[in-house]
């Protein structure tokens, strides 16, 4: 696999991420730059993660995932994005609330959620003959700084109600899910 075709997959595999993020942005008000770097940090590091684990376990275990793996990242988007519209509706007419957007348990499901498809990339480089350490490398990189810019972006439509920015990022996080689905069939 030549450095352009590793450096395109990586692009691909990080969209997800940056929507995510984006959608994230919309919503965060508090500690943006702590939590910007925490969120492209993780997927990041996710993105670098799955590949690896893809090609470590591509010759027994992936073929029993293959198929759901469409499935898994929906749910998690779909339970993601639900969470996000109810909690626009929660906190309708209720005073200012601490809600944890980015609380540890929401970071991992993301991280994991948009890097089941590096698993499968991983698994892919596995069976093309591909050293698979370099492009992990640069696609937890890239992912980053996608992240980075996609949590920034969102956060430039913050002039929007908080109500509609919630409910908004619960919708892309459902219609993500559903893309991924789609694509499956």
């Amino acid at each position: 696999m030549s450095y352009l075709d590793i450096l395109v997959l990586a692009i691909a595999l990080s969209i997800d991420a940056s929507v995510v993020s984006f959608s994230n942005g919309l919503i965060v008000a508090q500690n943006k730059r702590k939590n910007s770097l925490i969120l492209a940090f993780s997927v990041g590091f996710f993105q670098f993660l799955m590949p690896l684990i893809g090609g470590l376990l591509a010759h027994s275990v992936y073929k029993y995932v293959e198929p759901f793996d469409q499935w898994i990242v929906f749910g998690i988007f779909v339970i993601l994005g639900g969470k996000l519209i109810k909690d626009a509706f929660d906190k309708e007419g209720t005073p200012e609330k601490s809600t944890c957007y980015l609380c540890f348990s929401y970071i991992l499901l993301v991280s994991v959620a948009t890097s089941i498809d590096a698993m499968a990339a991983g698994a892919s480089l596995y069976f093309t003959g591909t050293a698979i350490f370099f492009p992990a490398v640069i696609i937890g990189i890239v992912t980053f700084f996608n992240s980075l810019l996609g949590f920034w972006s969102g956060h430039l439509f913050k002039r929007f109600p908080t109500k509609n920015l919630e409910i908004s990022g619960g919708v892309i996080l459902i219609l993500l899910g559903a893309k991924v689905l789609l694509e499956s069939f």
